[in-house]
């Protein structure tokens, strides 16, 4: 339990520094909306081209991924599911419900609890990759679709197709990925100074996220001062759709504890399950697919709702209250999937 508070122990600290500063004024009242906007447009996207760049995307292609992508898949797609059908929700906002209910929190915290439970982080960094190519371009896809749907302009097959196709050109996301996918299999190395500016820039983006994460934290109006990707008010788009309390009724704490539930417990049993009875991992692979598993919720989802306008109430409390969560369910993990069950 030591080992795993040191690791959550950042990121409350990062989160509880941008509260104080969010109450205090410090920054001023567009403090969220900038540093949303500086982490998803600069900080981020040098952050994933170091990543990927350096990395090899066949490496995820093992039986412990295909486990680990089963039980994401499956709860994502969930999640997906439960913002419609449950909380009226609309393609986008769904969107962000299926992320924050499968997508981990493989870097800043998947490292150091892999470091202290399992021994090592090689999992982790196949865990990113797959996040970061397969996970994130579907959902920002599926944002991308239903804020421009939204936005008036139009919703044939043509125009989805259109915005599909110019989406890596118009989303710094998933640019920054393809570059570096380009980069990698290619064999090509950056100039020293260059990849050591990117990794300066990258190492900007988690501590500025969970800041972020904070000042959103003191209860205005969600998505209020936010510019969305394409220059709309962040308010503006998600009224169209979602009114501000429109789904007060049935949403809140209730869509926040099926998006928990679903990350903290569904995803790391299916993981459990495809791991274990029915592909036979070693023990030390299905405690590794298990804990990972298990991670809370990213900040990723609370930040793509933040820059496409949408409510990020529902993503930021999921962050929030999984992180919390999920300190009980790594210890569970760990315990019983453990040698000799320590």
């Amino acid at each position: 339990m030591r080992a795993l508070l040191s690791a959550f122990t950042p990121i409350w600290m990062l989160t509880a520094i941008g509260y104080a500063v969010g109450r205090s004024g410090l920054l001023g009242d567009r403090a969220e909306a900038v540093l949303g906007r500086f982490v998803f447009h600069v900080a981020m996207p040098a952050a994933l081209f170091t990543m990927v760049s350096g990395a090899r995307p066949g490496s995820f292609a093992n039986s412990s991924m295909v486990a680990f992508a089963v039980s994401t898949a499956l709860v994502c797609g969930l999640g997906f599911l439960a913002s419609g059908r449950l909380f009226g929700r609309g393609t986008a906002d769904r969107a962000v419900g299926g992320m924050a209910s499968g997508y981990v929190n493989s870097a800043n915290l998947g490292i150091p609890v892999a470091v202290q439970v399992l021994g090592d982080a090689s999992f982790v960094a196949q865990i990113i990759l797959f996040q970061v190519l397969l996970v994130s371009p579907v959902v920002l896809t599926l944002l991308d679709t239903g804020t421009g749907a939204r936005a008036g302009t139009g919703s044939g097959k043509r125009v989805v197709v259109r915005r599909m196709v110019t989406m890596p050109v118009r989303n710094p996301v998933i640019m920054a990925s393809l570059l570096g996918l380009a980069v990698s299999a290619l064999g090509l190395r950056l100039p020293h100074a260059l990849a050591h500016s990117f990794d300066l820039l990258g190492t900007a983006a988690v501590p500025t996220a969970l800041v972020t994460l904070g000042l959103s934290l003191n209860g205005r109006p969600s998505g209020g001062t936010a510019a969305s990707l394409n220059g709309r008010p962040s308010g503006g788009t998600a009224a169209k759709e979602a009114p501000p309390g429109a789904h007060a009724g049935r949403t809140g704490r209730a869509e926040v504890a099926v998006t928990v539930a679903l990350k903290t417990l569904l995803q790391p049993l299916v993981a459990y399950l495809v791991g274990g009875p029915l592909l036979g991992l070693p023990e030390h692979q299905l405690l590794a697919v298990v804990v990972c598993s298990a991670l809370p919720t990213a900040q990723n989802a609370f930040l793509y709702a933040q820059q496409y306008g949408l409510d990020t109430r529902v993503a930021r409390d999921a962050v929030v209250s999984s992180t919390v969560v999920s300190m009980v369910t790594l210890s569970l993990a760990a315990w019983a999937l453990g040698p000799a069950g320590s």
